[in-house]
Parts: structure tokens; C-alpha cells; sequence
């Protein structure tokens, strides 16, 4: 009779040639089907598909194997890349991008545009978001009244420096350009040419070129992991 245990299934199925032993398990398993808190109901369908103690194979010892358990999702990972890479790469997975050629264009935009260092400004200068007066600022060079000035008041109002990667991603994904294309990319099994071309209206600037580039660089690099 399988008993389970746990995570643990027993089964009958090792010959052994032991009269003693066989002798102990059939005793422990009529004892376990007399004193078990299961209905009799169960107990009955339990004998009929194995048969009660006494019809038990000769010389057999319970043996334990695992059951298995459904597998881990798999995610893309980038151990070569930095810190800032590494959490962009996992923060758009969470939002349900899993395609490779998806995940490496988004950060061959985010590359070119200000190498991941959230507190750039247009130029180069590591300031402050109140110290970017002229230009684009941060991951994405915001750059116009509405989308830089939105990066400021996104911050106010839901907590966090605008000058930091967790604000800045945040923003990102809840400004209008992002949501527009955001289905698109959640499309898998294209290429990463085409993933460009919609990620054209989310940037407003630039298109292929070294961010092409950057993003094929990308897709070599990251690997699948449990």
C-alpha cells in the first residue's frame, strides 16, 4: 500500500530476502490499516486497487523517492553587466517582458542614452535633477517641459528622488510613450531590428546606430537561469 509521507510517496518494489523483515512490514501495515484515522471508506478503496496486507508481493521493503515539483521560472540574467543593468533587465521581466531580443533592445536604448547612470545630465555632468537645467536628463535624457518636469512630479507625489534608478524606472513604465508600446513588447519571437522600431516613439530620438548595436550586444550576453 503507498503511504505518503510529506513530499514523499512509498512504494513497493525492492526484492529483498529477508523473511524477518517481510514479516515487520506486513505487521506494520495491518497495524497502519487499523489504527489509521482514515475513513473506512478510504481504507477500502486503498485494498482494492493494492490489494490488502496478506496480498502483498513476497520479500518487499518500502522504497522513497521524491515526488516532483513544478520547475522554477526561468529568467534572463546578465552577470557581465553592472548593477544598474542587472536591476533594469529583472525590473522589465516583472512587468512581463521575457523575450530576449525585447529585453537586450531596451537596454541598447537605455546604453545609449545615458550609460544607466540615472543622475546625468545632457553632456555628461553628474548633477542632481534640480541641477539639469538645459538638456536631457537621466535614463532616458528626458528632455522635453512635459517629460522632464513629469519625472519631478512623478517623484513628488509617489515618493523617491527623481535622480535615482528605482524613481526613474518607475516613471518610466508610467509615462503615456512607454504604456503606447508596452504591449508590443511583450510580443515575443521578433527581432531585435524590429523591437527598434517601436521603441522609436517611446525614446522621441535616435534609432539604430550604436543602440542597435548595444542591444545585439545584449542579447549575447544575458544567459537563462532558474
Amino acid at each position: 500500500m503507498p503511504l505518503k509521507r510529506g513530499n514523499t510517496l512509498c512504494v513497493v518494489d525492492v526484492e529483498l530476502n529477508d523473511l524477518m523483515l517481510l514479516s515487520f512490514t506486513l505487521a506494520a501495515v495491518s497495524l497502519l490499516a487499523s489504527t489509521s484515522p482514515l475513513s473506512n471508506t478510504a481504507t477500502q478503496e486503498l485494498f482494492a486497487k493494492y490489494g490488502k496486507p496478506q496480498n502483498l508481493p513476497p520479500f518487499s521493503v518500502v522504497k522513497e523517492f521524491e515526488i516532483p515539483t513544478e520547475s522554477e521560472e526561468k529568467r534572463l540574467v546578465c552577470k557581465s553587466c553592472n548593477p544598474n543593468e542587472q536591476r533594469t533587465l529583472s525590473f522589465f521581466q516583472d512587468r512581463g517582458i521575457t523575450d530576449r531580443n525585447a529585453l537586450a533592445t531596451i537596454l541598447g536604448n537605455i546604453r545609449q542614452e545615458s550609460t544607466f547612470v540615472p543622475n546625468i545630465c545632457e553632456g555628461g555632468a553628474r548633477v542632481s535633477y534640480h541641477g539639469c537645467r538645459y538638456g536631457g536628463y537621466g535614463l532616458i535624457q528626458w528632455t522635453s517641459t512635459n517629460r522632464y518636469k513629469g519625472l519631478g512630479n512623478f517623484a513628488a507625489q509617489y515618493g523617491g528622488s527623481p535622480s535615482t534608478l528605482d524613481t526613474q524606472l518607475r516613471y518610466l513604465v508610467n509615462e503615456v510613450q512607454w504604456k503606447r508600446i508596452e504591449p508590443r513588447m511583450k510580443q515575443e519571437g521578433r527581432s531585435i531590428d524590429s523591437y527598434m522600431n517601436t521603441t522609436y516613439s517611446w525614446i522621441g530620438w535616435g534609432h539604430h546606430g550604436y543602440r542597435t548595436r548595444y542591444a545585439y550586444d545584449y542579447a549575447k550576453r544575458f544567459t537563462l537561469e532558474v
